[in-house]
């Protein structure tokens, strides 16, 4: 049985992650700077904010590898790095998962690392220049790297394109043919990605191509990601969903992202999130250790 196996097996909620690059900017990251060179730059900052997260309960962690396509790292000159980058950001969380359930002793659950892959940042064609061939195979390159690195399962989210999400997860088929897949989209105020994609129809289609787990994760906040996962449940009630909400809507302050949610809050929806058929919570932008902490002593006491 494999770490994910090992995880999904048990009873209960699992808890997932928070944000990485509210984090990292903590830490002095330059807004605007791509948070994957820090995997190189200042590889002790990246593993501090995993072991954060490890201490808050989290037991399926992301990899800092968000923005690592290549046609992301090439908006920085960085695309001739691509394998260096991502490998590098799996190698640092599972070095930090072993060191750390090394200490613990015998865990109770697996840790596992999912190698984080985000949207290209292109229009696929028709309605843009990217096409699905050259799309698939960069999603290959980043996931052959991720796995090599140590990622156990791929993480593909912040979507809003079915057909990219199609080409991310043949590129991860690409990959590896076994290796679990999880999928989560974006879903705005209107109920829909930034495409007008549904959540059913996203739920459907996901479950088509053999996503291990879908949901949701971004967003305007909890209560519109409660929305979201409650219309994907329903034409695939045997999915195991996930949710990662923002820490409440965005808002800009002297200059800054302010996110109002406060930890007690998410608490609060990790409860709703349970109660609607979540089986994976976590959180995404504004999210601490701190949230993730108080979610997981909510949904688990």
């Amino acid at each position: 049985m494999n770490r994910w196996q090992s995880l999904i097996s048990q009873p209960g909620v699992i808890i997932a992650d928070g944000a990485m690059g509210t984090m990292l900017q903590q830490a002095g990251l330059n807004p605007g700077d791509p948070p994957i060179l820090w995997n190189v730059d200042h590889p002790d900052r990246v593993r501090a904010v995993h072991r954060a997260y490890l201490e808050a309960g989290a037991h399926i962690l992301l990899t800092n590898t968000f923005n690592g396509n290549r046609f992301r790292l090439a908006k920085h000159g960085l695309e001739g790095r691509e394998d260096e980058l991502n490998r590098a950001g799996a190698r640092i969380l599972r070095n930090e998962i072993e060191d750390y359930m090394a200490k613990a002793g015998t865990p109770a659950r697996e840790a596992v690392v999912a190698g984080d892959i985000g949207p290209s940042g292109e229009l696929m064609a028709p309605l843009g220049k990217l096409s699905f061939d050259d799309a698939s195979a960069d999603f290959a390159r980043q996931a052959t790297a991720l796995i090599s690195g140590g990622a156990d399962v791929i993480w593909i989210e912040t979507m809003a394109d079915l057909e990219e999400v199609r080409a991310a997860v043949e590129g991860t088929r690409m990959a590896s043919k076994d290796v679990p897949v999880i999928v989560t989209m974006t879903f705005d105020t209107h109920g829909r990605t930034m495409l007008g994609i549904k959540p059913e129809t996203a739920a459907t289609r996901l479950v088509e191509w053999g996503a291990a787990a879908i949901g949701g994760n971004c967003g305007n906040g909890p209560d519109e990601m409660l929305a979201a996962i409650q219309k994907m449940h329903a034409p695939v009630p045997g999915a195991l969903l996930v949710a990662k909400s923002n820490a409440g809507m965005p808002e800009f302050e002297d200059g800054k992202t302010v996110y109002r949610a406060t930890p007690e809050m998410m608490a609060q929806s990790a409860v709703q999130m349970r109660d609607a058929g979540v089986r994976i919570v976590g959180g995404c932008c504004g999210t601490t250790p701190a949230h993730i902490a108080a979610m997981a002593r909510a949904v688990l006491s």
